[in-house]
C-alpha cells in the first residue's frame, strides 16, 4: 500500500472554510474545498492526527480507489477489483454507506448492496467463511460516493462521527453538535482570547457544550483523546505503533494543559432540570475544576470574575417555534443586550441565532456576521464588541453624548472606592447603595410612535376604567394600520393578538414592526416583560378558535361589575372572557333580579355569573364543551354561587327542542360556524339563526326578554323575524369606550314577544 493517500474530510454545511484551515494546519497537503467536505493528500501519520485533533470534521475517509462507472455491473466489478484481504479478515464484520445517484443507480440501498456483495464475494473462502453485516460497530466501515459517473471508494477511519466526543451522554431539547459548537468558538476568536488568559461565559449554557469545547481548546486537549473505538481499530492496514505515538503525544499535551491555572469558564442556565446533566457532561470530559455551572436567568448572570477580567460571552438562544414565542424571545434578546451593556464592558460577545432579526433587538451592533447551518436551519453568528460606540440607542447622538455614555459605562465598571464603614444603631454594618444601572435601550422611531399611541390610549381609557371599576379592557385595536394587533389589559397582564398581515405586506417589515411593538408595550404600559402574552389571530373556521394552543393551565383572576372571573391568557386563542360583551353582561346583571336566566352557547358562563350576582332566581347555561363548563363551574365557585345554577352539556339546538322549561331572560351569543364532532350536522349562524331564535322564543316566558348577539361581520338578521317578534337593534348601546374604534366588533338585538 502507498505511503501517501487521498483523504476526504466531511463536515456540516458552512464549516468548509474553517475545516480547510484546520486540516492544513494538521498536515493535509494539496487541500481543496468541496460542499460539506475538504479533500487533500496525506501520509498515515497525518490521517491519524486528523482523526485525533480535528474539532470540525465529521469523518476522515481514506480513498481506496476511484473508477469510472456506467452501471451497476461497473460498480460491482470496480469494488471486486480491490484486494480486500489487505483490509479485513474473511469472517470480519462490515458496514457500507452509499451516497449519490446516477449511472443506473437511483436507490442508495441498492448501491450499498452491490458494494457489499462485491466485498463478500471477494473474501468468501472455500469453507464458506464470509464477512457479515454489523451497522453499529463493524470491523470495517466502507463508504462509496457516486459523483457524476465516477465512483469514489473509501475506508472510514473515524468509525462513529467525530462530533461524538463521548462526554455528552445527556443533552437538552435542542442540542448543538460538538463540532458546530467548536466552529462557532473558533470563528468568535476564542483560541486568541484563551491564549491571552481571557474568560468564557455562556448565559444560556444548556448542557454545557460551548463550555466543554471552549475548555478543551484552552487546555490544548485533543477533542477525541478519550475515544476508544475507531474505524481503523481492526483494519488490517492499521499501524498501532504510529497511532500509539500520536496518542501519547496528545495525552502529554493535555496533561501539560491541565496543569496550567484554569481559565475562568462559567455557565448559567435558567432551567433547573439541565444543571445536573451539564455538570455530569463536564465531569465526563474531566474538566470539573475548569468549568462551573449555576442556575440563573439571563437578566441576572454575572459574567466577570473581577473588574479587570475580559473575555468572551457566547450563547445559542432559542429560535422560537411555539405560540407566543415572539414576545418571550424578544425580551430574552433584550435582556441579553442589557446585561452585556451593564456587566460586560470591554468584552467580546458571540450570539449564534436562527432568528437574526431578534439579534438586532439587543441594542448592540454586530461588527461581523457569519452564515452557518444548524442541520437544515440557516443561522447567523453575530460577533459583537461590547463598547458604547456599538450601542444602538434609536436616535442620533452628538460626540459629547457619546463621551458621556463612555464615562457612565466606565463608572459602572470601575471598582468602588473605599468608603468609611457605617453602622446602624444595632451595630450592624450598613450596606452601600448599589451602583447606577444602565438605562433600558431606547426604542426605534417606529417603536416610540407606537409607545406614544399606547400611552395616549391608556391615559384616556384608564380614567374611564377606574371610574367604572373595570380592570380588564382593550387599550389598542389596530389604531395604526402598520401595527395590526389588538392589545388588552387584564389587571397586571397584557394580552396581545397579532392579526395576520395581508399577503401584500413584506413579511420582514411586518416582523420588524411586531418586534418594535413588543419592545414598546412594557415601557408604555408599565408592565413587566414577563407578563406580556402574544398570540397570532388568523381567519378562523369551524371550532379552530377554541382549540387548545398550550397546556400551562394557569388562570388569572379579574373583576368586572363586582364579579370575579377566571381568565387563561396562554392556553387558548381566546381567554375565557369576551371583553366586548362587558356592557351586555352588566345589562343582564341589572335586569336579572328574581328571573330565570338561560345562557345559550354559554362558553365560560360569565354572563350567567353576572345574572347570579344580580339576584337571578336561577341560571341555566348550555354549551357543548366540557372544558368550558368546568371553567364555568369554577367561575361560579369563585363568587360563592353553587345552588340554582345549572350547567348543561349538549348541542344547543337539540337541547332547545327537548326542553320544556320557561325562562324570563335569555342570552344567545352563538359562534359564526361550528362543526363539532359532538353535534349532528353543522351550525351556520347566517343560515340557522331563524330556527335558533324560534326555538329559543318558544322557551321565553310571557313578558320575557331575549338578547341575541354575534360577531359575524356580514351577518344580516332575517327580515321576517320582525313580523313575529318585536325586534330592536341595540348594538350601539352595547359598545364601551375601549371598543369605540371598532363599532362592528359585534351586533346585538333585544327581542320580545308581540
Amino acid at each position: 500500500m502507498s505511503d501517501r493517500f487521498e483523504l476526504f474530510l466531511t463536515c456540516p454545511k458552512g464549516l468548509e472554510g474553517l475545516l480547510i484551515e484546520e486540516a492544513v494546519g494538521l498536515g493535509l497537503e494539496e487541500a481543496r474545498e468541496h460542499t460539506s467536505a475538504v479533500r487533500g493528500m496525506a501520509d498515515m501519520e497525518t490521517a491519524y492526527r486528523l482523526c485525533l485533533w480535528s474539532r470540525l470534521a465529521n469523518r476522515v475517509l481514506l480513498v481506496l480507489k476511484r473508477f469510472p462507472m456506467k452501471d451497476a455491473e461497473d460498480l460491482y466489478h470496480g469494488v471486486l477489483d480491490i484486494e480486500w484481504a489487505d483490509h479485513m479478515v474473511p469472517d470480519g464484520t462490515l458496514a457500507v454507506e452509499f451516497s449519490g445517484h446516477g449511472s443506473g443507480i437511483d436507490n442508495t440501498h441498492f448501491g450499498a448492496l452491490k458494494v457489499k456483495d462485491a466485498i463478500v464475494d471477494k473474501l468468501r473462502t472455500p469453507t464458506g467463511e464470509r464477512p457479515s453485516i454489523d451497522k453499529i460497530n463493524p470491523d470495517l466501515r466502507i463508504h462509496l460516493r457516486l459523483d457524476r459517473g465516477e465512483a469514489i471508494l473509501s475506508l472510514d477511519l473515524s468509525g462513529h462521527s467525530l462530533h461524538q466526543r463521548g462526554y455528552r451522554l445527556q443533552q437538552g431539547a435542542a442540542p448543538l453538535k460538538e463540532n458546530l459548537a467548536a466552529a462557532i468558538l473558533i470563528r468568535a476568536g476564542w483560541p486568541r482570547i484563551a491564549a491571552e488568559g481571557g474568560a468564557l461565559s455562556d448565559p444560556m449554557c444548556g448542557v454545557g457544550t460551548f463550555l466543554v469545547e471552549g475548555a478543551m481548546i484552552a487546555a490544548d486537549m485533543a477533542p477525541n483523546l478519550n475515544r476508544e473505538l475507531w474505524g481503523f481499530t481492526t483494519w488490517l492496514g492499521h499501524v498501532p505503533a504510529l497511532w500509539k505515538k500520536l496518542h501519547t503525544e496528545a495525552t502529554e499535551r493535555a496533561a501539560i494543559g491541565m496543569t496550567k491555572p484554569p481559565l475562568w469558564i462559567r455557565g448559567y442556565e435558567a432551567d433547573p432540570r439541565l444543571i445536573q446533566p451539564a455538570r455530569n457532561n463536564i465531569e465526563r470530559a474531566g474538566l470539573s475544576h475548569w468549568i462551573k455551572v449555576y442556575q440563573g436567568e439571563v437578566g441576572t448572570f454575572e459574567p466577570r470574575p473581577d473588574q479587570n477580567q475580559k473575555g468572551l460571552v457566547i450563547c445559542n438562544p432559542p429560535y422560537g417555534e411555539r405560540l407566543g414565542d415572539e414576545a418571550s424571545l424578544l425580551y430574552l434578546y433584550q435582556n441579553l443586550g442589557e446585561r452585556l451593556r451593564q456587566a460586560c464592558m470591554g468584552w467580546e460577545a458571540a450570539v449564534f441565532t436562527g432568528a437574526p432579526d431578534l439579534g438586532k433587538r439587543m441594542g448592540i451592533r454586530s461588527h461581523k456576521q457569519y452564515s452557518f447551518w444548524n442541520g437544515a436551519l440557516p443561522c447567523k453568528l453575530l460577533l459583537i464588541k461590547v463598547n458604547p460606540d456599538q450601542f444602538v440607542t434609536g436616535e442620533r447622538r452628538t460626540p459629547e453624548q457619546r463621551q458621556a455614555e463612555r464615562e457612565q459605562a466606565a463608572y459602572n465598571q470601575a471598582p468602588a472606592e473605599p468608603q468609611e464603614r457605617q453602622y446602624n444603631k444595632n451595630g450592624n454594618p450598613i450596606k452601600p447603595a448599589p451602583a447606577p444601572v444602565v438605562e433600558q435601550a431606547r426604542l426605534s422611531e417606529g417603536g416610540q410612535m407606537f409607545a406614544n399611541r399606547l400611552q395616549k390610549n391608556l391615559k384616556l381609557l384608564g380614567k374611564w376604567a377606574k371610574r367604572e371599576g373595570v380592570d380588564c379592557y382593550r387599550v389598542y385595536d389596530a389604531d395604526m394600520p402598520e401595527y395590526s394587533m389588538a392589545i388588552d389589559l387584564y389587571h397586571d397582564w397584557v394580552h396581545v393578538q397579532e392579526y395576520a398581515a395581508p399577503k401584500s405586506i413584506d413579511p420582514e417589515k411586518a416582523s420588524a414592526r411586531m418586534f418594535d411593538a413588543l419592545a414598546a408595550i412594557p415601557q408604555a404600559l408599565n408592565i413587566d416583560k414577563s407578563r406580556v402574552v402574544v398570540k397570532r389571530r388568523e381567519r378562523q373556521s369551524g371550532t379552530k378558535q377554541y382549540e387548545r394552543q398550550s397546556a400551562q393551565g394557569k388562570f388569572t383572576e379579574v373583576s368586572e361589575g363586582g364579579v370575579k372571573l377566571l381568565v387563561n391568557l396562554t392556553d387558548y386563542l381566546d381567554t375565557g372572557l369576551f371583553l366586548d360583551h362587558r356592557p351586555m353582561r352588566l345589562r343582564i346583571q341589572k335586569e336579572a333580579a328574581g328571573k330565570r336566566f338561560l345562557n345559550l352557547y354559554c362558553y365560560t358562563a360569565t354572563a350567567s355569573v353576572h345574572a347570579a350576582k344580580g339576584g337571578a332566581r336561577s341560571t341555566t347555561s348550555v354549551d357543548l364543551s366540557k372544558t368550558y363548563l368546568d371553567w364555568a363551574r369554577r367561575n361560579f365557585s369563585l363568587n360563592g354561587f353553587s345552588d340554582k345554577n345549572r350547567l348543561e352539556q349538549g348541542d344547543v339546538m337539540a337541547w332547545l327542542e327537548a326542553s320544556r322549561d320557561e325562562f324570563d331572560l335569555i342570552f344567545i351569543d352563538p359562534p359564526t360556524f361550528s362543526n363539532s364532532k359532538r353535534m349532528e350536522g353543522i351550525f351556520d349562524v347566517q343560515r340557522d339563526h331563524v330556527q335558533l331564535l324560534d326555538l329559543a322564543m318558544a322557551r321565553l316566558a310571557p313578558g320575557g326578554v331575549l338578547y341575541f348577539s354575534n360577531n359575524f361581520r356580514k351577518f344580516a338578521l332575517e327580515d321576517n323575524l320582525s313580523e313575529r317578534y318585536a325586534v330592536e337593534e341595540i348594538s350601539d348601546k352595547t359598545i364601551d369606550p375601549d371598543f369605540a374604534r371598532n363599532a362592528k366588533i359585534h351586533r346585538a338585538w333585544k327581542i320580545t314577544a308581540r
